[in-house]
C-alpha cells in the first residue's frame, strides 16, 4: 500500500520555520522567499486540516498540535540526514542542537568536546549556554543538560555526573598563609557566585562557622566568574569539584579542605520522547555517560 505523504516542499518548509521560530529565517536557510515559506506552511495545513502556526503581527508561534508533529517531523528529517552521511559519504553533517548550563559548559563540557567529534564526524553540536525551564526550549534544541533529577512531561531523563562543593584556590594564595582549618578563612578573601548567593553560607554553617566573617567578600555575577577568580588568585571559591579536577590535577587549583562537602549536584540529559531513539541523540548521551564515569573515576579525557 503506497504511503500517504503530506506535500515534501510543504513538509520542509514548515520544519524550517518551525525549528527556527521564523518564516524569515526558514527562507534564508532554504534559499527562497519568505512568501514561499508562507505558501508552503498554508498548502500544508489545509492538506492537514488543521493550522500548525498561530499567526501575529511580526511573528509566527507553533500551536500545540504544530509542537507534537515537529517533534516527529524534525527526528525524521534528522535520520534522513545521517543515514545519508553515514552510508554515502555526504558532506552536509547532522546538526544536534544542545543547551547546557555556563558554568558546566565552560569548566566541564567545551574542554572535552573534541573527543566526541574525533569520534563522530558526521555530528555538528551546537551548543548554547541558559538556565531557562526545560519547557521553555521544547522546540527549540535536540538535548538538555540540567540538574535534577526533574519529572517534565514528555522527557527523558538519565543522569550522567555528579559532584560536591568545597572551597578551591590558587597555590600562589596559600603563599606565606594558613588555611588548615575553616576557621582560617577569616583571614581570606571570599568569591560569591550572585547566582548562587547561599552556597558560602550553606558551606561555612555545615563547617560550624555560620557566622565567619572573612578578610573581604566579593561577588561576580556568573558562578564560572568566581573559578576564574580563584584561578587568579583573587581569593577563594566555592568548586564544583568535578568541574575543576582537571585544573585541580593540573595543580592550578588546590582543594584545601575534604569535607564537609555540600550534598552533591547532579546533571542529567532531558531529551523529548520523540527524539529518544534518533541516534545522534543518543550517541552524544552516551560520550556524556562514558566521560562522566571517567570524571568519577579520576580518568582524563
Amino acid at each position: 500500500m503506497a504511503r500517504r505523504l503530506p506535500p515534501l516542499n510543504s513538509l520542509r518548509a514548515f520544519e524550517a520555520a518551525a525549528r527556527l521560530g521564523s518564516f524569515t529565517l526558514a527562507a534564508d536557510e532554504l534559499c527562497v522567499t519568505h512568501g514561499a515559506i508562507s505558501r508552503h506552511v498554508q498548502q500544508l495545513e489545509a492538506w492537514l486540516g488543521r493550522p500548525l502556526f498561530e499567526r501575529h503581527n511580526r511573528r509566527v508561534e507553533l500551536t500545540a498540535a504544530g509542537r507534537a508533529y515537529l517533534a516527529e517531523v524534525g527526528a525524521s528529517f534528522d535520520r534522513i540526514a545521517l543515514a545519508t552521511a553515514q552510508h554515502f559519504g555526504h558532506a552536509q553533517q547532522r546538526v544536534l542542537r544542545v543547551s547546557a548550563p555556563a558554568t558546566f559548559s565552560l569548566r566541564w563540557l567545551v574542554p572535552k568536546l573534541s573527543s566526541f567529534q574525533v569520534g563522530h564526524p558526521a555530528i555538528e553540536v551546537r551548543l548554547s549556554t541558559s538556565n531557562e525551564p526545560i519547557d521553555k526550549l521544547r522546540d527549540k534544541v535536540d538535548l538538555i543538560v540540567r540538574g535534577g533529577p526533574q519529572a517534565i512531561d514528555g522527557y527523558v531523563a538519565e543522569e550522567f555526573l555528579s559532584e560536591v562543593r568545597l572551597p578551591v584556590c590558587a597555590p600562589k594564595l596559600l603563599e606565606g598563609r594558613s588555611l588548615e582549618t575553616p576557621a582560617d578563612l577569616a583571614g581570606f578573601t571570599l568569591l560569591h557566585a550572585a547566582t548562587y548567593p547561599g552556597m558560602w553560607p550553606e558551606w561555612l554553617a555545615a563547617a560550624g562557622h555560620p557566622n565567619l566573617v572573612p578578610r573581604h567578600s566579593l561577588t561576580l555575577e556568573h558562578f564560572y566568574l568566581t573559578l576564574q577568580g580563584a584561578l587568579d588568585g583573587l581569593g577563594v571559591a566555592m568548586g564544583p569539584i568535578a568541574l575543576v579536577a582537571d585544573v585541580i590535577a593540573e595543580g592550578r587549583l588546590v582543594q584545601p579542605f575534604s569535607e564537609p562537602a555540600l550534598p552533591p549536584w547532579r546533571y542529567f540529559t532531558y531529551v523529548a520522547s520523540a527524539r529518544a531513539d534518533d541516534d545522534a541523540v543518543r550517541a552524544f548521551k552516551d560520550w556524556l555517560k562514558a566521560t562522566g564515569s571517567a570524571t568519577a573515576s579520576g580518568e582524563r579525557r
